[in-house]
Parts: C-alpha cells; sequence; structure tokens
C-alpha cells in the first residue's frame, strides 16, 4: 500500500443494511459487498484495525415493518436481519482473504461468538475484522446506536457512517434544492438543528464520549479509504 499511514488506526464501521441491498433495496446484493469488501481489504492492508456494526434494515425494519406488533418483539426481529448481514459480510470477506469474526450481543453459539469486548479487541490486535451482530441487543435503541456503543468500548478513533446521502445537510436536499451540505458540524449543532446523522440517542452517545462521526456515501466505497487515510470526504461530526 506505499508509505501512506492511516489517519485513525482503530475505526467503527456502520453500514446500514439498506446500502447492502444495492438498487432493490431489499435482500443483499453481493456485488455491492463486494465492492465493500474489495476496499475494506485495502484498509486493513494498510494496518486500520476494523470493527463492523450493520443494520438490517434491507430485512426487517423493526416497528415500520412490524405495524401493531409489540415492540420489543419487533426490534428482536430487526437483531436476527443484522445476523444475516453479518454472516454474509463475513462470508465476503474470507473469500476476499481477510481474516473475520462475528460476535452477536444475543447469544446465538451455533453460528456467532458471543460479544465480549475483550474478546473483540484481541481480534482486532491480531488484525481481524470483527463484525458486530445483533445492536445493542436491546429493544429501543438503533443500530447507530449500538455503532456508537461498540466504538466506545474498544476505543475506536473514528465512527464512519456509511449512508445513502454525502454528508449532513441544513435540510432534506431531495425536498429543498437550497439544502447546505456541511464540511463539519458540532455535535450540538446537530441535536439543536434535528439534523438526520443519527438518532438523538447515538448522537449524544457519541458528543458524551467524544467520537468523531464521518458521515459520507457509501454509493462510492472508495470513500471508506479515503475516510480512514484522512481525506476530505462527506462531513464530519465533532465536538
Amino acid at each position: 500500500m506505499g508509505s501512506e499511514k492511516p489517519k485513525y488506526r482503530r475505526v467503527l464501521l456502520k453500514l446500514s443494511g439498506e446500502a447492502l441491498a444495492g438498487d432493490s433495496r431489499f435482500g443483499l446484493n453481493f456485488d455491492v459487498l463486494n465492492s465493500i469488501c474489495d476496499v475494506l481489504k485495502k484498509c486493513v492492508e494498510a494496518g486500520v484495525e476494523l470493527g463492523i456494526v450493520v443494520g438490517g434494515g434491507n430485512f426487517w425494519r423493526g416497528l415500520k415493518d412490524g405495524g401493531n406488533m409489540e415492540r420489543s418483539r419487533a426490534d428482536h426481529m430487526g437483531m436476527m436481519a443484522t445476523v444475516m448481514n453479518a454472516l454474509a459480510l463475513a462470508d465476503v470477506l474470507e473469500h476476499h482473504g481477510v481474516p473475520v469474526r462475528v460476535q452477536t450481543a444475543l447469544e446465538i453459539r451455533a453460528v456467532a461468538e458471543p460479544y465480549i469486548r475483550l474478546k473483540a479487541i484481541k481480534h482486532l490486535e491480531r488484525g481481524r475484522v470483527v463484525i458486530f451482530g445483533c445492536g445493542t441487543g436491546c429493544p429501543y435503541f438503533s443500530t447507530d446506536t449500538a455503532a456508537v456503543l461498540r466504538a466506545a468500548e474498544i476505543d475506536a478513533d473514528v465512527i464512519l457512517l456509511a449512508k445513502n446521502v454525502d454528508g449532513v445537510y441544513s435540510a432534506d436536499p431531495n425536498m429543498d434544492p437550497k439544502a447546505i451540505k456541511y464540511d463539519s458540524i458540532t455535535y450540538d449543532e446537530v441535536l439543536l438543528r434535528h439534523l438526520s446523522v443519527m438518532d438523538s440517542t447515538a448522537t449524544s452517545l457519541s458528543m458524551d464520549n467524544d467520537i468523531p462521526v464521518i458521515l459520507f456515501a457509501l454509493k462510492d466505497p472508495e470513500n471508506i479509504y479515503r475516510a480512514v487515510m484522512g481525506e476530505k470526504v462527506g462531513t464530519l461530526v465533532k465536538q
């Protein structure tokens, strides 16, 4: 990888489930998965320790899909959806020659390790990618909140939010042509203006633990590598 050194040593990447579905927005698009894993391999080879939290919205989106279901049950179904994504991502990474472990917040010992913080850190130190499934393991918390929680627990230098939008805007750019994209913004401003970066729980947790967040578009997976190398992509959210 030349003499380039990554700006961030330990990174928590959040991948939305919808992003893994590509244009179909449901299920898994293996062309998309392969293109993401090409870049993840490049990050690992550059010396980045990589933890990944995956969403499950390409299979199930909690109450949005659950209708009148009891909230906890609908959320637990969403956690199961993240496990399918975690296993698929792990399989594609292994095909790329990248060592990987899946850990889940709910115990599913037949297919994944239970989440144990010190074990996860040991894997990272040994150059393995760790994929965290089942969100936080608790209902009422989003996978964005899980990403911030895991980032804090593993002492990540940054959280990379790979979304379907290329940064943080003053308004919805699809609705308002005058919406302004920010290069950087503070957590306080995000909360004050109710901007759609993460939900307020995730944003507050990020702020309380002083972990910077970079939000960018996953449409070009190379953005992941650019972000870890310190290039300007998307929007930086910080104190």
